[in-house]
């Protein structure tokens, strides 16, 4: 993957969501507009940390590279170049796939 000219703020995480196969159901063919946004993603890159009561950076939870499960509503979709991204909060990562 690319480089990407976006660095999140806080305890925000830039993400890329997985590409989920075209799938044809009885002969149908299920167009863009129509699929469901993929929960799955891949970190791209983190924010500057969020700062607790005592103004220290807590550290994240994951890590760039890591495969996780985003909210399905959660995040505001970016592009930077060709390339869609999602930026979220920490807090709308489900779970770390392994």
């Amino acid at each position: 993957m690319a480089k990407v000219s976006i660095q999140p703020l806080g305890d925000r995480v830039l993400v890329k969501q997985v590409e989920e196969k075209e799938q044809i159901k009885g002969g149908i063919i299920i167009p863009d507009a129509a699929k469901e946004k993929s929960q799955e993603a891949t970190v791209v890159a983190l924010g500057t940390g969020k700062l607790d009561e005592n103004g220290k950076k807590s550290a994240f939870e994951v890590k760039v590279g890591d495969k996780v499960l985003i909210a399905k509503y959660g995040g505001t979709e970016v592009k930077c170049g060709e390339e869609k991204f999602t930026l979220l909060r920490e807090d709308d990562i489900l779970a770390i796939l392994k």
